[in-house]
């Protein structure tokens, strides 16, 4: 475990002790910062140390994290992360790039990065000896603590809106997890999992209220740059720092996984390991765009929205870690874009089978975004991307099938099967 010094609050600079607070600032409520003691990682660890580790998951990066290693070796909580970073050619040329990255979350154990966050989460909950373990999500979040918990034997309480996909329901009920639908919105789920964690003394792992999440993302920016290092600047020598793209884009609900990859990288440019900040590029649907709205107001203020888009993992009203997602692309010079359902459906098309990565939607947005950046020439052609995919295409199969069309159902004979193929 890293040096763990305690929390800063995200809004008024408060600092509190590692037992002082739990969730949020109780100033103002707002987002608390893991606050890590740098000197110690440094004499802990390096570049060259990491990246000679044999633990290919998340826990290789240990001396950064303010948890202990939880156990359970063998089980899904330790395959978490050490997710495959692609170099599609193909993806680059029909982007209008020369050379684009891929880096496909949809490969973790529920097939989704929220694994990250319920890892470093059920770690913090067994060092408290927390008895149940709660969260509100459209899916992808509740799926990962179940499965987390489920590898940890620990019981978890999952509260998701009735709207979502039977898929994502389907591992919610699989992993053992205590589930209950909402007939309202996630934002009133999420209330009603802290309502609930309260009252009963559950520990909340829920999106942009617990401070351990986004030290479980953080994990994918050590990940992009010792990964990216390995792929730009191949050599077997150890590297005393490591290389980041020049941009990264990804898509943004609640903010939380922006403002882990922007934790992330400030982790790393603070010990000296990278020797600048990648910009950030967060998407959003039109339909949901609270902070994309925030961002081009040139503020921080994050006025909710009613949100409406197919792309069910980044559906939120009001963004509950907002205002560290606007600062993660306006401190790295970096950009907000907003995209239609209806291009988010043709990235999922693009992706498939230009870099055959089968994404959901939420995660299919975020090379949406690229598509969008290079026709605003935010992009240049000679700069190097990395595009984030957050889930399992598999998540969401309706979407899918809206994407990639009907399959058509033919007699069994050949004069059919030609007319088929004869329509193209």
């Amino acid at each position: 475990m890293g040096a763990f010094l305690g929390y800063r609050c995200s809004l008024c600079a408060a600092e509190y002790g590692p037992r002082d607070v739990t969730y949020t600032c109780p100033k103002d409520g707002g987002s608390l910062d893991v606050v890590l003691d740098y000197a110690a990682i440094r004499r802990l660890a390096s570049p060259a140390s990491i990246s000679a580790s044999r633990e290919l998951s998340i826990w290789r990066y240990l001396p950064l994290l303010p948890v202990d290693d939880p156990g359970h070796e063998g089980t899904a909580l330790h395959a978490v992360g050490w997710t495959p970073m692609l170099h599609p050619a193909r993806l680059a040329q029909l982007a209008g790039l020369d050379q684009v990255w891929l880096k496909d979350d949809g490969r973790n154990p529920t097939a989704s990065f929220k694994d990250r966050a319920s890892a470093v989460a059920v770690a913090r909950a067994q060092e408290i000896a927390a008895d149940i373990i709660v969260t509100a999500s459209t899916g992808n979040a509740g799926a990962a603590l179940a499965g987390m918990a489920a590898a940890a034997g620990r019981p978890a309480v999952i509260l998701a809106p009735k709207t979502a996909p039977p898929a994502k329901v389907a591992q919610l009920l699989i992993f053992g997890a205590r589930v209950i639908l909402v007939d309202g919105t996630y934002d009133q789920a999420f209330d009603l999992a802290l309502e609930a964690a309260s009252a009963f003394g559950w520990y909340c792992r829920s999106t942009g209220y617990n401070p351990f999440t986004v030290e479980g993302k953080k994990t994918a920016a050590f990940e992009i740059a010792e990964q990216f290092t390995m792929m730009a600047q191949p050599s077997s020598a150890p590297k005393a720092v490591w290389d980041v793209p020049d941009a990264v884009f990804v898509s943004v609900g609640d903010g939380n996984i922006i403002s882990g990859l922007h934790k992330g990288f400030k982790d790393l440019l603070a010990l000296g390991w990278i020797e600048r900040m990648p910009r950030l590029y967060g998407v959003q649907s039109t339909g949901s765009a609270a902070i994309y709205n925030a961002f081009v107001s040139g503020g921080e203020t994050i006025t909710p929205v009613r949100a409406s888009t197919l792309a069910d993992s980044i559906s939120v009203d009001l963004p509950r870690d907002g205002v560290r997602a606007v600062r993660a692309a306006r401190e790295t010079g970096g950009a907000y874009l907003a995209v239609s359902d209806e291009s988010i459906l043709v990235a999922m098309r693009d992706l498939a089978r230009a870099a055959a990565v089968f994404a959901e939607p939420a995660g299919a947005a975020a090379y949406a975004g690229l598509v969008a950046a290079m026709r605003d020439r935010l992009i240049g052609r000679d700069e190097r991307v990395l595009v984030l995919n957050t889930g399992s295409g598999l998540k969401d199969v309706r979407a899918a099938m809206q994407a990639a069309g009907e399959a058509p159902v033919i007699e069994p004979t050949l004069n059919a099967l030609k007319s088929s193929l004869g329509r193209g």
